[in-house]
Parts: structure tokens; sequence; C-alpha cells
């Protein structure tokens, strides 16, 4: 990258095309005013701006500094900037003067076909060129379309719908297709509009800090920049490649009764899942949890002992967490005397509402909260037995809350998810467990590569809708995957079921095929469990999840040297296809396809009703997994019967074997 000064600004260059910007005819910053609102309702965020002042800042005029290299430009008597243009990399400090305001816009100079990815796990839309994204970390909704009766049905009675653009975890960071990432260095507030052909405007509610861009030859050599940056995921352990994680519930009889019988159909069984190991409570949304962190002896007598038991089966027990705890409970108890959450303006007791039940919210900018909590986790968790959890929620940090640190909680919410994967994070590695054991979540900002050993797509409806369904799995596994969050995978089958929309078979064994080839599978019962279809529920089902969960077993020497990859070198398990295809267009705009690894094509059915599936295939030579065809470059149709979902290998791999024994041949 270069600096060059001009006689009214200056110009950042990438190679022969122009970066940054700024000339009085055409300025690149903006500040000004604004009065935000903010209502939550259950992790659900109604964020409005009125906006009294928006200036464009057309002067800039150049100061003297001491460091060699670092261009220093005044605003106007409104902002400050530094810039340091270093080799690959453009480093811009923003610092806000006495008149700043409260809003900024940075204009970074687009292109007409350039894509864009990232901000964070999106799941409507990969590429973001044409639309806006506000930055704000929620509950994404229930069907997240406008257009649909479920969105607008949970919209007026929830106000849960969601829209394209919420997401558990925003980030402030996008990969152009021009091979470079931006990002910048705040928790505030965001919006990134990518909506114009000349320019990408991003819009902070506070002075952003740092902006970051860095740029690269390749996407391979950018992602390890990106991870350098960010930090990288740790390896997954070697227990979870021996089958699947059955998420199942109900008490010790119930479900170490299923786990034989899924052993007797011959599932591959690498671990058992019960969110409800530590209780559980009934509600209008279905079966919910006991938000008390510890064993429920009641409920699942013995289980230290079935623990202990399984383990020397090669099976590993796994259970669940949140950062919340339930009012009037003994732990809430001890938490509030000594202290430990966060209050509202005057001091007292905040309590956030989750659906029919109140929880404080721990204050993790208290330090000796943050130990507090992290020893729980240390003695509840991991010393009683369990090899790993659901780490969920994060979202719901409310704006009007008082924190220990002073700094307000519009600032800190998008930074709260990363605080409690940091929590869980120093917890195993504290206990020499970081190789053990495995924690998924959900919510994540900047900074949740390091700390988040594998994410999960969140809570999708059970079905086959685009924008919440199956579909929306692999654009958020792709999207995660460019901000640096190369482990990734979902809920088979879904998990939120309201009104008359239940999983049916067909979902299931579609959303089972495609977790076949991801880096995890794991069942979810979904949020009420007796409604929706379960792998357990017939001979067919049994028998074929048996046979999937075998060709993801049989896939370990190539899972595992992927794993390795994204350790090392931050190169995700699911790559988008321009990746390894950077000189085809068409790649750019594939969201529902994807490559695991550089040598296996997937892509799946997401539509009810087909035996056969169009997809597209880059220049190479492939050959069909099912069939041995062979074909290249271009669209094809092959057959997509159920438990053969369309997935391509390269002939010229060197584990062309491998594949042609999965497949049988």
């Amino acid at each position: 990258m270069q600096l060059v000064e001009k006689k009214d600004g200056f110009e950042i260059w990438q190679g022969n095309r122009i970066l940054l910007a700024h000339s009085p005819k055409n300025p690149c910053f903006y500040v000004g005013r604004g009065e935000e609102t903010v209502e939550m309702y259950r992790g659900n965020f109604q964020m409005e701006d009125y906006l009294t002042e928006r200036i464009p800042l057309r002067e800039a005029v150049k100061e003297e500094t001491a460091q060699p290299g670092v261009c220093r430009y005044r605003f106007q008597d409104r902002l400050l900037v530094e810039i340091a243009v270093c080799g690959d990399t453009a480093t811009l400090h923003i610092s806000g003067q006495a008149d700043a305001g409260n809003r900024v816009w940075i204009r970074i100079n687009g292109e007409k076909e350039e894509a864009v990815y990232g901000c964070g796990e999106q799941m409507s839309y990969f590429n973001l060129r044409g639309r806006h994204f506000p930055l704000w970390s929620s509950e994404p909704g229930v069907g997240r379309d406008k257009s649909t009766y479920m969105t607008w049905r949970c919209d007026v009675e929830n106000k849960s719908g969601g829209d394209y653009f919420n997401t558990n975890y925003p980030q402030p960071t996008y990969v152009s297709s021009r091979r470079y990432f931006l990002h910048a260095d705040t928790t505030v507030y965001a919006d990134f509009d990518f909506r114009h052909e000349a320019y990408h405007e991003l819009s902070f509610w506070g002075i952003p800090g740092q902006i970051r861009i860095q740029e690269a030859d390749d996407f391979l050599s950018l992602m390890e920049k990106v991870t350098a940056y960010f930090g990288r995921q740790p390896r997954l352990p070697e227990w979870i490649y021996r089958g699947a994680i059955l998420g199942l519930q109900g008490g010790t009889k119930r479900v170490f009764d299923l786990v034989e019988q899924s052993l007797e159909k011959g599932i591959p069984v690498a671990g058992i899942w019960c969110q409800d190991w530590e209780g559980k409570r009934e509600t209008s949304f279905g079966k919910r949890l006991q938000w008390e962190w510890r064993w429920d002896e009641k409920w699942y007598p013995g289980l230290s002992e079935k623990i202990a038991e399984y383990e020397k089966k090669g099976i590993r027990f796994l259970g669940y967490i949140n950062p919340y705890l339930v009012k009037d409970t003994p732990l809430y108890r001890e938490g509030k005397e000594n202290g430990y959450f966060a209050v509202d303006g005057r001091g007292g007791d905040y309590l956030v509402d989750f659906g029919e039940f109140d929880c404080g919210v721990v204050d993790f900018t208290n330090p000796d909260a943050y130990e507090w909590f992290k020893g729980m986790i240390k003695k509840n968790l991991i010393d009683f037995g369990l090899s790993g959890w659901m780490a969920d929620f994060g979202e719901y940090l409310p704006t009007d809350v008082s924190l220990f640190n002073g700094e307000s909680a519009m600032v800190e919410h998008n930074h709260w998810p990363v605080l409690w994967a940091k929590c869980n994070y120093e917890a195993l590695e504290e206990t020499g467990k970081l190789s053990e054991l495995v924690y998924f979540m959900r919510a994540g900002g900047t900074g949740s590569q390091r700390y988040c050993p594998l994410l999960w797509a969140g809570d999708q409806c059970v079905d086959f809708s685009i924008h919440d369904g199956l579909a929306s799995v692999i654009c958020a596994a792709l999207s995660a995957a460019v901000m640096g969050n190369g482990l990734h995978h979902s809920d088979i089958g879904g998990y939120t079921s309201l009104y008359e929309n239940v999983r049916t078979k067909e979902v299931f064994l579609r959303w089972a095929e495609m977790a076949a080839f991801t880096p995890v599978m794991r069942t979810h019962e979904g949020n009420r469990p007796d409604t929706n279809f379960q792998y357990y529920d017939d001979e067919d089902t049994m028998r074929e999840f048996a046979r999937l969960t075998r060709i993801h077993v049989a896939l370990t020497p190539y899972l595992k040297d992927l794993v390795e990859e994204n350790a090392v070198r931050g190169i995700p398990v699911q790559r988008p296809l321009f990746f390894h295809y950077e000189n085809d267009p068409q790649t750019y705009q594939i969201q529902t396809e994807y490559l695991l690894g550089e040598d296996l094509l997937v892509a799946p059915v997401y539509l009810s009703g087909k035996d056969e599936w169009e997809a597209y295939l880059p220049e190479d030579e492939w050959v069909h997994l099912w069939s041995g065809r062979e074909y290249r470059k271009g669209k094809i149709k092959v057959a997509a019967k159920m438990g053969e979902i369309p997935v391509f290998y390269r002939k010229a791999s060197r584990y062309r074997t491998l594949f042609e024994n999965i497949a049988g041949r």
C-alpha cells in the first residue's frame, strides 16, 4: 500500500487502485450528532437514531509529527487522523476533538463489480454488496424475512421476527474481493453500508479509534493475516472425531436408554450432550432450562457414575451454561450478596426477562465477578466431569445497566460475547484442559476467533426457509469463515419450532447429510421435542443416520488435517469457492455451496421435494462422490436422493483413495 499526499488532501493506494481518498470536493470523513433510542425485548433490539447534524469535513490541515512514516491531518478541529502505511497495511488512528459530535462516517472507495463479505456471521447474504448491515449483537429473529407469515407473526406477538441483518455475532470487519480486509477497532453500534457503487460508507455511534486495512496477494494469504490479527481457534479434541454428538434430554434413564439404542443401531457416538443436566422448566415457548449452573441430582441421578462409565467406552458427556443466573436460586443469592451482577442506574437489582423467568447479569467487567464465574465453570462443569458444553447467549446485555468498570453499556454490548468466550477459554486453559474439552458458542464479536473453539449457527427454524432454515447455515459458515472462525457447525434439523412449523423427517435427513461434511455432527431435539421429528423416531432414520455418521468418521484423516491447518494458518475448514478459484467470477456470488478443504465441493440440498440438484463446478477435474462420474467446469445436474448429498472431489486429490472408499466403490 502507498500513501500519496496531495495539495489539498491525500490518497491511499492499493496497487493501481485507490482505497481511501480525501479532497475538499469528495471528503472521506463526516461527523455529526444523533439521539438514539434503544428498546430490548428478550434479546431483540429496536434501534432508532434521530440525526440532528451531519457535516462533511472538507478541510484537512497537515500537522507535523515526530513519528517517521506517520502523517497527521486535522479535520476542521473535529477529527484528528494519523495515517501510517507500512508494507501491506494502512492504519488510521482517529481521535475526536472538542466539537467532534457523537456520530462518524467514513467512506472507503468501492468498485461496481466488487464483492464484500463478513461483518461477523451473516445468515441471509454472503456477498454484502447492495445492502447495509447494522452491527449489533442480538437474537437473530425467527424467520428473518419480513415477507413471510412466520416473521410477521413473531414480530406482532413477541417482537422477535428479525431481519436479514440480525445476528448473534456482528463484527465491524469486512473482506473485499480486492483481496484486503478492513477492521474498525470499536465496539460501538455501527452500520456498514455497501449500497453505493463508488464507495462503502461505514458509520459509527462514536469515534471508531482505529481503522486497519491489510492486503494480500491471494485469499489464503489474506486469511492468514486476518487470523494472525484476531487470533486462531485451537484444535478440536481427539474424541470429537469418533462420531456424532447426540443432543438428548429428559433425565438419566431416558438419555442413556436412547444412547444404547443408538449404539445398537450402529450409530458412532462421540458424545452425549444434555442441555438440561442442570434441570428444566416449562414455558409457553417450550421446554427451557433451570438457569443455575450445577448438576440437578433429582433430574439426573447417578450422572457422575454414568459419565465415568461412558468415558471408558470412548463417549464423552457435555452440558450447558450461559452467563446469567435465574433469580432466587442459591448461586444467584451468592452473586447478589457479593455484588457480582450488573445493576440499574440507582445501584439496585437489574433483572432481564428471558421469557417467563428473570435473571441477573453477571458483570464481567468486575474482576471478582469474572473470577467467581470462571471458578464456577471449573468446579461445577470441568471438575464434575463434563467434556464440553454449549456456552450459550451473551447477546442480551441491556443498554441501560450500570457496569463495574464505569463504561457505557452501549459500548460494552458488542464486547460482551467476547468477554463471555474469554471466561470459558481461561477456565480450560488454567485447568490444562484446552486440548481435551470443547465448548461451542453462537454469540461473538471481535476477538472471538481466539476464544471460541467451535462456533454454532444458532437457533434456526426447523424447515427449508431460505433466511432461517437449512440454507442459512451454509451462509453462516462461509461468512464466519472469512472472519477467521474456521470451525463451525449447526443443530442438525434446526431448533426453533413455533406455531404450525415442525421438523419433518426430510428436514432432519437433509440437514444430517450436510452435517456429515462439516467439522462436527451434533443433533438437537429442539425447543419442542415432543412434536418434532427426532432421529430415533423410526428404524429407517436411525439406519440412515448411522450411515451418514460413519461417513463423517471415515473423513477423519482429512478433517483432522483441515483442523490442523485452521489452527496453524487460520485457513477455515469450510471455505467459499473463490478461495481456491479466484479467477472464476461466478464463485464470488455462490453462497449455497462450499469447499470442505481444497478437495471436496459440497452442494447441499436445501429445498424440499428434490431428487435432482443443480450445482456449479469451477474449472477443475471433479468426480461425483456417489457415482464416480467425472465433470469439469459449469452448471450440472446430478441425482440427489436422500442420503446422497451432491459432493464432488478433485480427481488430483491426494485423498482420492479415502474418498473412493467412503463412496463404497
